[in-house]
């Protein structure tokens, strides 16, 4: 049995997944992941997700070089969310440029971007 036989998959397929930096402990981004991208992660040593919007693996870092190597995997209490302690690499995790995709703080009634622009993602992305 395989670590992955372990955990508690959602109805469809996917877990939750946290990205925290491994040295800071700042939280970096959330996403999903299947068990053929955890597969992937425990092969390559970078962290691989499931997008759902596209529909597909997602090779963290495939398009930016902003790769995740991770460092160390938890689970919570019922095995059905993932930690993952990475080292971002290139800085951005954020597909917006940013260091995090926790940028916005609440503000009064409004939200205050308070994120670190490391890249301009029309550069890297092309327009969208």
């Amino acid at each position: 049995m395989s670590w992955i036989d372990t955990l508690k998959f959602q109805e469809d397929g996917m877990i939750p997944v946290i990205a925290q930096d491994a040295k800071t402990g700042e939280i970096l981004m959330f996403a999903f992941a299947n068990r053929e991208s955890l597969e992937h992660t425990a092969q390559s040593g970078n962290m691989t997700y499931y997008s759902r919007s596209r529909k597909k693996l997602w090779k963290k870092g495939e398009e930016s070089g902003n790769v995740q190597k991770v460092k160390a995997l938890y689970t919570d209490c019922d095995k059905d969310a993932i930690l993952v302690k990475i080292e971002q690499v290139g800085d951005a995790a954020c597909h917006t440029g940013k260091r995090s995709c926790f940028f916005n703080e609440r503000s009064g009634d409004d939200w205050k971007d308070c994120g670190v622009q490391i890249f301009d993602p029309e550069k890297v992305y092309g327009k969208k």
